[in-house]
């Protein structure tokens, strides 16, 4: 059974998905990344950078337990494992890692960013709100594109869709009206009603956050605190 370390966040979806769709066994470890739960020491073995999700498979490569953190990383190592979710020749495999690399690369950071400036940072900043509301809707813009010329990123359902469909579902939390862009829309649908995606973004639903942040929690993931590591103790740093 695989340890999954993972909070209910879109990059923990990913893996969420994934692991359903694999129907493999894992048991869930939450990672409160508001309460700082990242910088544990024994989190931080797994997960060097205090970034969720991370997970121990302990039937891993050369049959011994394997750590391993990075949701692209986990994703192609858990199609690698099953066989499934990932394209067999060699164009079809790299066309669906691109695609997962744009999500890496692109799609969560911008959307990232974009849910920060708009909703937790400590003033408005029109120019850092403009700035990336614009590239977030380029990117969905690639992706209409490409999603009016195949049914999914890679052509056939894979880890690529599974990566960018955690943060497209939370579209109107980016400000983003979605039916500008009829072919996300429809591909989105789509995988909203898979079974196992309904199940993974259930996954420690009852955890999430309801209203605004509280002041611990910023300070966890946007303050001083998260750049303690490495410099004593990060708790004591951060006045718990």
């Amino acid at each position: 059974m695989i340890d999954l370390y993972t909070w209910p966040t879109p990059n923990g979806h990913k893996v969420h998905i994934m692991l359903e769709e694999c129907a493999l066994p894992y048991k869930v470890i939450p990672i409160n990344i508001g309460a700082g739960d990242q910088f544990k020491p024994d989190f931080l073995k797994i997960s060097p950078n205090n970034k969720m999700p991370a997970m121990v498979d302990p039937d891993g490569p050369e049959g011994g337990p394997f750590p391993l953190f990075e949701s692209g990383a986990m994703l192609i190592y858990l199609a690698e494992k099953t066989a499934k979710f990932m394209p067999k020749g060699t164009r079809g495999r790299y066309t669906a890692i691109q695609w997962l690399m744009f999500q890496m690369g692109s799609v969560g950071p911008m959307c990232g960013q974009l849910n920060h400036f708009r909703s937790y940072a400590p003033e408005q900043i029109p120019y850092a709100i403009d700035r990336y509301a614009s590239e977030v809707n380029r990117l969905y813009g690639v992706m209409d594109k490409r999603l009016g010329e195949v049914a999914y990123l890679a052509g056939d359902y894979s880890i690529a869709d599974m990566a960018c469909f955690p943060w497209i579902r939370i579209h109107e939390r980016q400000g983003i009206d979605i039916g500008k862009y009829p072919n996300v829309k429809r591909w989105m649908d789509a995988i909203a009603g898979r079974p196992a995606v309904v199940k993974g973004v259930q996954v420690l639903a009852e955890r999430q956050r309801q209203g605004a942040m509280s002041d611990d929690e910023k300070k966890w993931l946007f303050g001083k605190a998260q750049y303690s590591q490495g410099k004593g103790d990060v708790r004591e740093r951060a006045g718990r």
